[in-house]
């Protein structure tokens, strides 16, 4: 994958601000799946819907020619339009609004839940989708109020990578890094040697919330708690590592791919980022590898998912559900899950496939591990809720890292905040 679908597809985890300014965007009435040209199932075919939030694919790419196949297997012709996430979000709802959805509609994780309760999302049940093979972790992402709006296309998540030579030079083994005190300890021993420690994105948006939530779930805190002691300790872990020069204060700023950036210097122990960085690894031109981030206490920190999920939309023509269902099934079944979870940069949502993605290429087994233990951001049936907790969440590490609150007090504000907005 080229640096510039990289960039994008960080992007297309799920890392957009997750509230949602609808009805800011003019739709196109010709790429509506209410289309009155678009003749239904019955009349023989006719013409698909389908939006999906990865622009960077051209007619060209394995994802386009997956899409066709699939439509020529339902005997339908395919319109196709990628949209950048957020922009998929805001025409999404509006295209709903007026009658007019697409017939399959591939969002962002966190986005399901916001399309369910604005009533813009048939549920797997009502058109007979099977998710019986899927990770339940990775399926939860997609389900509120006790009902499921969607199949997991695949997933991404977060680890930590590392830089074998600076580790060495500092005479730290990575084999000894199982919790937050031998981290921290390993880049106690990397400032010594005259190196940096570890670099990530802090940065005042969901991304930075993206980034905490590993070191927050991972000190057992709860998202209905943000001023927890276990809560509190996530946030006073990454402060300390500031006051003590473990990390850099230019990560208040980072976004995930300037993060990266720095680490790609050669001059950092660790970086936390995720899968869609594994192509820029290989060109960084030093020997690196990867380890799950771990929790406080020991054992594989639950980091967030990342990933879209295939939705059918509610139709005014319920008799193109039959047609929808059948290239979402040929979207997400096990022979083709492969080559979309490839072409994605994804871990399968299925431990089938997952098993044939690390027979392919070893270097994904470490992702396949981080992605067993982890956890979508709306999940616990937090749905709708989950950015009003995201943003003063973000907001606490902000003050944290910055010194203009101390951690007990950022959290604490930031628990007031949440808790306000969600009643």
């Amino acid at each position: 994958m080229g640096s510039a679908a990289t960039s994008r597809h960080a992007a297309g985890l799920g890392l957009t601000v997750l509230l949602v300014a609808g009805g800011t965007v003019a739709c196109s009435s010709s790429s509506g799946g209410g289309d009155a040209a678009s003749a239904s199932p019955a009349a023989g075919g006719g013409t698909y819907t389908i939006w999906d939030p990865y622009p960077q694919y051209d007619k060209s790419s394995e994802w386009v020619k997956l899409l066709e196949t699939c439509g020529t297997q339902a005997g339908v012709k395919i319109e196709r339009t990628g949209y950048d996430t957020s922009d998929l979000t805001n025409k999404a709802l509006l295209a709903a609004q007026q009658g007019n959805a697409p017939d399959v509609l591939i969002v962002d994780n966190p986005v399901v839940s916001t399309m369910a309760e604005a009533g813009v999302l048939t549920t797997t049940e009502e058109n007979k989708l099977d998710t019986s093979a899927i990770a339940p972790n990775l399926l939860a992402a997609g389900q509120s109020g006790g009902k499921t709006y969607g199949v997991p296309i695949g997933a991404n998540t977060l680890a930590l990578y590392y830089n074998k030579a600076v580790l060495k030079k500092a005479g730290v083994d990575v084999a000894s890094v199982k919790d937050w005190a031998s981290l921290t300890a390993a880049l106690a021993k990397v400032k010594a040697a005259g190196k940096k420690g570890i670099t990530f994105s802090a940065i005042g948006t969901e991304e930075g919330s993206f980034q905490f939530l590993p070191w927050y779930w991972g000190s057992g805190a709860q998202l209905t708690k943000l001023d927890s002691p276990e809560g509190v300790s996530a946030a006073a872990l990454w402060t300390d590592w500031l006051k003590k020069g473990y990390a850099p204060n230019s990560v208040i700023n980072n976004t995930q791919t300037t993060s990266w950036q720095e680490f790609a210097t050669g001059d950092y122990a660790f970086a936390e980022n995720g899968t869609w960085q594994l192509a820029n690894a290989e060109k960084a031109g030093f020997d690196y590898g990867i380890i799950p981030i771990p929790a406080k206490a020991g054992g594989t920190a639950p980091a967030p998912t990342g990933g879209e999920f295939v939705s059918i939309p509610v139709q005014k023509d319920t008799a193109r559900y039959a047609t929808s269902q059948k290239l979402v099934a040929c979207l997400t079944d096990t022979a083709n899950s492969l080559t979309t979870t490839t072409t994605l940069s994804y871990v399968a949502p299925t431990e089938a496939v997952q098993s044939k993605q690390v027979e392919q290429n070893p270097k994904l087994e470490v992702w396949v591990e981080a992605v067993k233990a982890a956890k979508g951001r709306t999940s616990d049936d937090l749905g709708t809720k989950y950015p009003k907790i995201s943003e003063p969440m973000w907001g606490a590490v902000q003050a944290a890292l910055s010194g203009s609150k101390n951690p007990q007090q950022a959290m604490a504000d930031a628990q007031t905040a949440a808790a306000s907005a969600t009643q």
